[in-house]
């Protein structure tokens, strides 16, 4: 009866674990979706974009995903503990081990495309350039994306400033950047080519590679957690579950 109640509290222990890394991922998923998507989609649609693009934008959904079943799992186990229902014990067990293989799947193409990434985004680099110079200003969704985008991340076209030359600004004659091309704290009056030069703001891209790194870190340390927490729960179910089928 001892060992009954101290497993029914290790199963609430490790459930109400994966059920807080469901929220964490579903969390970081939404992130990763919003955050990357006004990145993603200024080169995502690019003519000669790299397949691989879309997968890194998929990623999201996965995360999304994989956080809903974890939340689903963890009460499911909460359940099967409390009722000592084999039926649920053995469901719950089934569910957390092709969860985890799903998991450990992810996370080795999270860091396949971690190393991919670059050489992915990196062969857009004209088709991007040529784009903004026939675009920006022109057409006002494509200069609406690119400015909210620079703006929030505060970069300065795909690799910098050079890539708006001969863009609209340039064509009529204006030595003139967009404003997020410099430094606001050091620039006086307009962003011109001296004032973006001084700046150096970093381009889109490298955020992009940031943002993509960034998350990939956070998201294999919280998988490689929630597959600890897996284990131990499948393991603890099962005991639970030939315990109950015994004492039947």
């Amino acid at each position: 009866m001892c060992c009954s109640g101290f497993l029914k509290m290790m199963m609430f222990i490790f459930n109400g674990g994966i059920f807080l890394a469901g929220v964490v991922i579903l969390g970081v998923g939404v992130w990763v979706k919003v955050d990357s998507g006004s990145l993603l989609g200024l080169v995502e649609d690019m003519d000669g974009a790299p397949s691989g693009l879309s997968q890194l934008a998929n990623v999201a959904y996965l995360l999304i995903a994989v956080g809903a079943v974890l939340l689903l799992i963890g009460f499911l186990g909460c359940c099967g503990a409390v009722k000592e229902s084999r039926c649920m014990l053995l469901t719950f067990f089934s569910i957390v081990l092709i969860l985890f293989l799903v998991e450990v799947a992810g996370a080795v193409v999270l860091l396949v495309f971690d190393d991919l990434a670059e050489d992915l985004l990196g062969h857009l680099e004209g088709e991007v350039k040529q784009s903004i110079r026939n675009q920006y200003g022109r057409t006002e969704g494509f200069t609406s994306l690119w400015d909210a985008t620079m703006e929030e991340f505060t970069c300065c076209g795909y690799k910098n400033y050079t890539d708006f030359e001969g863009s609209l600004f340039n064509e009529l004659g204006m030595d003139l950047y967009p404003q997020t091309c410099c430094n606001q704290t050091i620039t006086v009056g307009v962003c011109n080519t001296l004032e973006a030069e001084r700046s150096n703001i970093d381009g889109c891209f490298q955020k992009l590679l940031q943002l993509i790194e960034e998350n990939a870190v956070i998201i294999v340390a919280v998988i490689l957690g929630i597959a600890a927490l897996e284990i131990a729960a499948m393991v603890v179910s099962m005991v639970l579950y030939k315990q109950i089928g015994n004492k039947a």
